[in-house]
């Protein structure tokens, strides 16, 4: 059973466990785009699948229909967005037949790779099954103390509910460029502006509590994070880490001054963050963190939804890299590897708050989901993704870190495993963002040499790279060498 399975994971790890453990594109290419496609077509690492060939509606038609038929909001990738149509382990098609390396994961959601064979054979069998029960029935791939739900922001709503609950508390506390959803409820965790609505009542019980970022923040050093590659800053380190001591220092400050004395519900932490662009904390940060709330009455929450079922190398969650435990973990993303499917994991006697009163979701843990999130922790295991994320990120960063040495412009690369970010910069040494049009014109010419790279950080400028983590060394190497060129040929305009 998936609900199992994803409970050993974190059962062992849980507090009170018994067990052990839009126009045409204007980039640098684009006037001879065809040409140069064809020419990195024949560069990419090879690959034995073959597009089966687009069959549909034209590009404007389809631009047409989301033009007309969609909310404004939803915003397209790339001036030219792609179509696509197909997609292969780390390959997506458009519909010209052009094929891209996935450098982003459908962002960070594709864990195993796209239309794995044994995930989609997992669902074929189940779909002509059994499609839906809800779980007012019981149905053999669900049970366990998980609550299934279909998204992040639903996870973290509702571990934000059970922390309210099962501590009588009102004030939960999370990091300013923390994202942890967009829903009514989750809309008050996140700290970015950039995404969140002027709505009254989002704030009500929420507090943002300084970001402790070892390279953009006040404090931070060459030593700081648990990283293959650290900052250019200096440090003056001896034992410990004093940019933690510092953070750790603010967030004490925070109890003191913006929280009633012992009363707090809950603090939500991503190991590494994931929207606000791959920032990673000191180290011993979140240990200490998770101790000061729980002394204070409250919960402490892992959101997982990007760093978990391995990711990020060395360990299984993220948190475990921390050396801490949560009280509540939530998960989502690389769980279903696209399909619908996210889950809160907790101890029985915090989950045993929410019988107080009813509670119910009615997609939740179906068997489609419950099948395909089987399958999803089958391939990691047999494949052991978990080990290559680790040997194939490390390269990644490692020849990142080059690139860095090469270019003024990379002004940090940071991450572990295959959660990896690369903050591009006009200064390196006052750490300014690089303008928006220059990350643009170098994120779009990655694009049109055949790499999807996603973006993040409040300013846009840090590549987010969370592939598929079924990827090899010969895609990390394309992928760095089509972000030479496209730095390269960046320069080169601005001279």
């Amino acid at each position: 059973m998936m609900s199992k399975r994803l409970f050993a994971h974190t059962r062992r790890l849980l507090p009170g466990s018994t067990s052990s453990r839009s126009s045409s594109s204007t980039t640098l290419y684009s006037k001879a785009a065809p040409a140069v496609m064809n020419l990195v077509q024949n560069e990419m690492p090879e690959t034995q699948h073959r597009s089966s060939g687009y069959v549909g509606p034209s590009y404007e038609q389809i631009l047409k229909t989301r033009k007309t038929h969609l909310t404004p909001n939803v915003v397209a990738h790339f001036k030219k967005p792609l179509v696509i149509h197909e997609g292969h382990m780390q390959w997506l098609y458009d519909h010209e037949g052009r094929r891209y390396l996935d450098m982003f994961g459908g962002i960070v959601t594709v864990s195993v790779g796209h239309c794995h064979p044994k995930v989609n054979q997992a669902l074929s069998e189940q779909i002509s099954k059994l499609w839906h029960t809800t779980n007012i029935y019981m149905h053999p791939k669900i049970h366990e103390v998980v609550c299934f739900v279909n998204s992040g922001s639903e996870a973290n709503d509702l571990a934000m509910l059970m922390a309210r609950i099962h501590t009588g508390n009102q004030d939960i506390l999370s990091f300013r460029n923390a994202y942890h959803g967009m829903s009514p409820y989750t809309m008050g965790l996140t700290a970015h502006s950039t995404w969140r609505f002027s709505l009254a009542g989002v704030n009500n019980g929420l507090v943002h509590v300084m970001n402790p970022d070892p390279y953009q923040g006040i404090w931070g050093g060459a030593a700081c994070r648990d990283s293959p590659v650290q900052t250019t800053r200096s440090c003056q380190c001896q034992e410990g880490c004093q940019a933690g001591d510092a953070y750790y220092n603010e967030l004490e400050e925070t109890f003191k001054y913006s929280l009633p004395r012992g009363k707090v519900a809950a603090m939500f932490a991503e190991s590494i963050q994931g929207v606000g662009g791959t920032v990673q904390f000191p180290k011993g940060y979140l240990k200490r963190a998770a101790a000061l709330i729980r002394a204070n009455g409250g919960l402490f929450v892992a959101d997982e939804v990007q760093t978990g079922f391995g990711r990020t190398g060395e360990h299984f969650w993220g948190f475990e890299g921390h050396d801490y435990v949560p009280d509540i973990v939530t998960m989502a993303k690389g769980i279903g590897n696209g399909f619908p499917l996210a889950a809160v994991v907790t101890t029985p006697e915090i989950a045993a708050s929410l019988g107080q009163a009813l509670h119910f979701n009615t997609y939740g843990g179906n068997p489609m989901a419950s099948a395909v999130g089987i399958a999803v922790l089958d391939v990691i295991e047999e494949e052991q993704l978990q080990r290559n994320s680790l040997e194939v990120g490390t390269y990644f960063l490692k020849c990142l870190e080059e690139l860095q040495q090469r270019f003024e412009i990379v002004g940090d690369v940071r991450g572990k495993g295959l959660m990896i970010g690369v903050e591009l910069v006009e200064d390196r040494e006052k750490r300014t963002p690089l303008a928006t049009p220059h990350v643009l014109e170098i994120w779009e010419t990655c694009k049109d040499l055949g790499v999807l790279f996603g973006r993040g950080g409040l300013h846009g400028n840090v590549l987010r790279i969370k592939p598929p983590m079924c990827i090899d060394r010969s895609d990390v190497k394309f992928a760095v060498d089509v972000l030479d060129r496209a730095i390269t040929a960046s320069l080169a305009k601005k001279k």
